[in-house]
């Protein structure tokens, strides 16, 4: 047994070191070197693995699962919200119109509705596993379209489970003793066998509570303990031991475990161990997905299709052009570009792993014969293996020829220079620091994760690095360990408190000034613990103000006095309400009050009429202002 699981391990790694980078040096990409070292080395290339690469799917299998863990700790919670649109509404239609096609073409060709319905839902699910990595090795995750795949993927995931409760009721009165004893052993795998539906569905919000609970509260003590230990292996076993036990956790209730390692890892998103958890985990995920593919490239059923070459061909033909189809037109409705659209259609037009599950368990519940599965299963195989050749065609082929304006993310640049400064961000907030620093002789190392504001600026001569400040390894390349000041001028609050937190663990030195949008914004960045905080529209609406009182008849002095007066007590309210935002009344309440404060101090300063304070100001300069302005 040991021997056979050697030369097993032995021919699976073999394999990949050799195809891999040869697929890679030819343009083809990673996955279709895999999927094409799984169909050397499998039962119909050199028979190499014998009747071991079933068991082998399961295994590599977990490879999705770790994956969709490091996703969710890619995103926030927030930015999961505002993707809720395109989950519900694309990943839903996406779901619904598929299936609602693909079923009425199997009752065109005589099946019956049951074996039709199952069969389109099985169809309208996509590889999550190969679909997100040729999106992350394309550069092409953070797209547009590459965030609507995520959203339809997404949403598949979760809908594999009410799938899995629909096919025994599809079964129906067809189902015989022997359909319903493989329902039982299906079901005798979880610990919510047995129980009644009310007590499965506590079970199951019970799981996913526990998830986001212990997530919030318990795993970071954990970590912290841990992380005390300085044992970097002990670190990494705590964090492998989270991923399998949530997938157990998830299995035991009968849910998907990527869906609970996801929602784990959306959880712990904000969690200041992420980066130590990606960075652990990443390694395990990449040689357990490499494995996935070679079990898919191997699990190909070559005598089959030779057997019906026209027949399996045409069903994977036709299977992806009614994908492509739909998926085309639904980008549209929910207004993509035109390149983005392609590119969700030429990234999820394959059927998805999950559908060898939902496959077997069709045939264990009598839902449809062998007769039935087994081609279809073949056109699985096959339209995963066809995907890396489809984006392929779209990166050479469509891409050129559409213009999109969201292509592949270039990697950081080297940097050269450490300085005191550091500038994330240089947009026009971050250059006016920048060029004002420079030109007081203040050394300043600048990062841009806009590609074409980069280059524009080294065109005008300024010094800009490329790449995303966010990340631990580009800010330890640009000198954070011995810098003084993080200026913080990045375009999205999220990915601002994620440098603000990644900044406070690891270089607790810098001291932090940062650019807010709103008093929202503000109120987030000094709960985090930010010092210094600018809200980039005060200082320029206060100047506006001053001028406009200025251009009603006040003295200089006067809107001068009034513009000072009112940003001091405005800084001061955004600081005293940051601690009452959390009492939504309480905080309206307090809100309410320093308005009404400003506005009394304000006009007790007009009302006096002390105009010694005048003495500094040359009444001639403003009279000429004045004229100017008039």
């Amino acid at each position: 047994m040991s021997g056979d699981f050697l030369f097993q391990a032995f021919v699976y790694l073999t394999a990949a070191v050799i195809a891999v980078p040869i697929a890679a040096r030819l343009g083809l990409g990673a996955v279709l070197g895999y999927l094409l070292a799984g169909v050397v080395i499998g039962p119909f290339g050199l028979g190499l693995l014998g009747e071991g690469g079933e068991d082998i799917m399961h295994f590599a299998e977990f490879g999705v699962v770790m994956m969709l863990f490091l996703v969710g700790l890619e995103l926030e919670p927030s930015l999961l919200w505002r993707l809720r649109g395109p989950i519900l509404g694309l990943g839903g239609l996406q779901v619904v119109v598929t299936t609602g096609v693909v079923a009425a073409i199997a009752l065109l060709l005589g099946l019956p509705w049951q074996q039709a319905l199952a069969i389109g839902m099985i169809l309208s699910l996509s590889s999550t596993a190969i679909v997100l990595q040729s999106l992350n090795e394309r550069g092409q995750l953070k797209t547009a379209g590459g965030q609507a795949s995520f959203a339809v993927l997404l949403f598949q995931d979760i809908a594999v489970i009410p799938m899995l409760a629909i096919f025994p009721l599809l079964a129906g009165a067809a189902a015989t003793g022997d359909a319903a004893h493989g329902a039982d052993s299906h079901a005798a795998t979880t610990l919510v066998a047995g129980l009644p539906p009310w007590a499965q569905t506590l079970a199951v919000l019970a799981a996913v509570g526990a998830i986001i609970l212990g997530g919030r509260y318990l795993l970071r003590p954990v970590f912290r303990a841990i992380a005390a230990t300085r044992l970097r292996e002990l670190f990494v076993a705590t964090a492998l031991l989270l991923v399998v036990g949530i997938a157990l956790l998830m299995n035991q209730v009968g849910l998907s475990a990527a869906l609970g390692t996801f929602l784990a890892g959306v959880v712990l998103a904000n969690s200041e161990y992420r980066h130590e958890l990606e960075s652990d985990i990443e390694p395990f995920k990449g040689l357990l997905l490499g494995l996935f593919f070679l079990a898919v490239g191997a699990s190909i059923n070559f005598a089959l299709i030779l057997a019906q070459p026209l027949l399996i061909l045409g069903l994977v033909a036709g299977v992806i052009a009614v994908k492509f189809a739909v998926l085309f037109a639904l980008a549209k409705l929910f207004r993509l570009g035109t390149d983005q659209a392609l590119l969700l259609a030429f990234a999820l037009p394959q059927v998805g792993e999950f559908a060898f599950v939902l496959f077997a368990f069709g045939v264990q519940t009598q839902l449809f014969g062998g007769s039935i599965a087994d081609p279809l299963v073949a056109v699985v195989a096959l339209s995963m293996a066809a995907t890396p050749l489809l984006m392929i065609i779209f990166e050479r082929g469509i891409r050129p020829r559409v213009g999109t304006k969201e292509g592949p993310a270039r990697q950081p640049d080297a940097i050269d220079e450490h300085n005191p400064v550091i500038i994330a961000g240089f947009g026009g907030f971050g250059a006016t620091v920048g060029r004002l620093l420079r030109a007081n002789g203040i050394g300043v190392t600048v990062l841009d994760n806009d590609a074409d504001r980069v280059e524009a600026l080294r065109r005008l001569g300024l010094k800009v690095y490329y790449g995303d400040a966010s990340r631990y390894d580009l800010l330890i390349a640009a000198g954070a360990e011995q810098a003084r000041l993080l200026v913080l001028a990045l375009d999205t609050p999220e990915r601002t408190l994620d440098l603000v937190h990644t900044a406070h663990k690891h270089f607790p030195q810098l001291t932090i000034l940062a650019r807010a949008f709103d008093w929202q914004d503000a109120h987030d960045l000094l709960a985090a613990g930010v010092p210094h905080v600018y809200r980039e529209t005060v200082d320029t609406s206060l100047r506006l103000g001053a001028d406009a009182l200025r251009l009603l008849g006040f003295r200089a002095y006067q809107a001068q006095r009034a513009a000072q007066t009112f940003l001091r007590h405005d800084e001061e309210s955004v600081r005293e309400l940051t601690g009452q935002r959390d009492d939504r009344a309480i905080y309206l309440l307090a809100a309410r009050q320093r308005i009404a404060d400003l506005e009394r101090i304000l006009q007790a300063d007009l009302a006096d009429t002390d105009l010694g304070r005048d003495a500094g100001w040359d009444a001639e300069s403003l009279r000429a202002d004045m004229q100017r302005r008039g």
